[in-house]
């Protein structure tokens, strides 16, 4: 396991900074900018989702609603209550006034559960509590159905895969439960707190973990600006941002040294909105002046050298920005070196395998050389043995002086081999 930690390091450079920007929020923009030294950037940095608007008298940005679907006629929908917080609530049917509501604690406590007190026959249907956050397009629903018995042995709840029945005794009372504690939906929080705006700024060759703060903003309206940048009115952000949504950076009179990486950092934290959009700002040489003409070169004319003036000369350095880059490239030269040694190897291992071969066809050659030379006799005794043990076939059996004399040229060209 070890080892694999450290293979993923060396030829996975990316996974320094996964742990990190998980916890910066998601980026959902980048962008290399290019500008000429002395010029004015603006970084843009828009989201609508950010704009903070709220009615001090009134918030109607998160409301709660019940609703109720009948069987008959027709599965007609009939809207029971709505409340919103710094508002009382409203019920649309005059025969439910007193008799159904929602706690006035609902938009503190996060309970909103329903009340119904001397259930009716015609409180039987399927009821939705409905939630929903304008600002943070958050939208959530349970449903519930209610069935009316007149025995108190039918009394039950239960689940059938989708909702929640309950079975309710005609002229008791039921709580319908629907409760969402989460700090979304609850006052006395200062949702305007957790509304924060930051721009960081990460100079070449610097970890992102160690970027510089330039610019806190809040909803409420607090600012905090880190370091002289901002102080000098070098840099700025607009003073209503929360009211456009408009973030971006503004940056004048550019130097070389403002060149690196610019992240907007957004986060709104009870409405689980964290993004993130990144800068590379690149700095150039400064545009000459307008007033200046430029040299006019004509065809088969050669351009004129300029006495004491030098053209600019643009050299693009690279400079890493953080430790994955190196390691990066030190993965790429460890897998070479691991390359060509498999490749040499490989080459001994061919070639004491040809010489081995080699050495053993010469062994061989040799033993079957002894043989041919000893062996002549061998030979001339074979052709002999065939000769004498020729088959004697039926068509020679009439003419055996025939055979006879071949017996004798045999012997007598054995004899002679012999003596020679």
């Amino acid at each position: 396991m070890a080892l694999l930690q450290i293979l993923a390091v060396l030829f996975l450079p990316g996974a320094w900074g996964q742990s990190s920007s998980s916890r910066l929020g998601a980026v959902v923009e980048a962008k290399n900018v290019t500008l000429p030294a002395g010029s004015n950037a603006i970084l843009p940095c828009h989201s609508p989702r950010m704009v903070w608007i709220r009615d001090r008298l009134k918030d109607r940005q998160r409301v709660v609603h019940w609703d109720l679907v009948r069987s008959s006629p027709e599965n007609s929908v009939e809207r029971v209550l709505d409340m919103s917080p710094g508002a009382n609530q409203r019920v649309y049917n005059a025969f439910n006034k007193g008799r159904v509501f929602i706690p006035d604690s609902a938009f503190s406590d996060g309970n909103f559960s329903l009340i119904i007190n001397n259930v009716a026959a015609t409180d039987k249907g399927v009821y939705t509590c409905n939630l929903h956050h304008h600002y943070c397009q958050i939208h959530q629903s349970i449903q519930i159905q209610v069935d009316v018995t007149k025995s108190a042995r039918k009394e039950k709840r239960y689940w059938d895969g989708e909702k929640t029945i309950l079975v309710v005794l005609l002229g008791s009372s039921v709580v319908l439960p629907c409760v969402n504690r989460r700090p979304l939906w609850r006052e006395g929080l200062q949702e305007d707190q957790q509304q924060v705006a930051h721009w960081d700024f990460q100079p070449p060759g610097v970890r992102p973990d160690k970027a510089d703060r330039l610019v806190d903003l809040y909803a409420s309206g607090e600012r905090r600006d880190y370091g002289p940048l901002f102080a000098q009115s070098k840099m700025s952000v607009a003073e209503n941002a929360f009211t456009l949504g408009d973030f971006s950076l503004f940056i004048s009179d550019l130097r070389p040294a403002d060149k690196g990486l610019y992240s907007c950092h957004l986060h709104h934290h009870y409405c689980g909105l964290h993004e993130r959009r990144i800068f590379r700002l690149t700095v150039g040489p400064p545009l000459l002046p307008e007033s200046t003409p430029a040299p006019r070169i004509f065809q088969n004319d050669e351009p004129e050298p300029s006495e004491g003036v030098e053209p600019p000369r643009v050299v693009n350095v690279f400079i890493p920005e953080h430790r994955s880059y190196f390691m990066q490239h030190l993965g790429y030269f460890l897998a070479t070196f691991l390359l060509l040694g498999f490749i040499i190897i490989a080459l001994i291992m061919l070639t004491r395998r040809r010489k081995k071969r080699g050495l053993e066809y010469e062994l061989g050659r040799s033993h079957r050389g002894t043989a041919i030379a000893g062996g002549e006799v061998t030979l001339d005794c074979t052709e002999l043995k065939s000769c004498n043990q020729e088959p004697l076939n039926s068509e020679y059996k009439n003419n055996i002086m025939k055979e006879r004399d071949m017996a004798k040229d045999c012997n007598k060209e054995f004899d002679g081999k012999m003596w020679k």
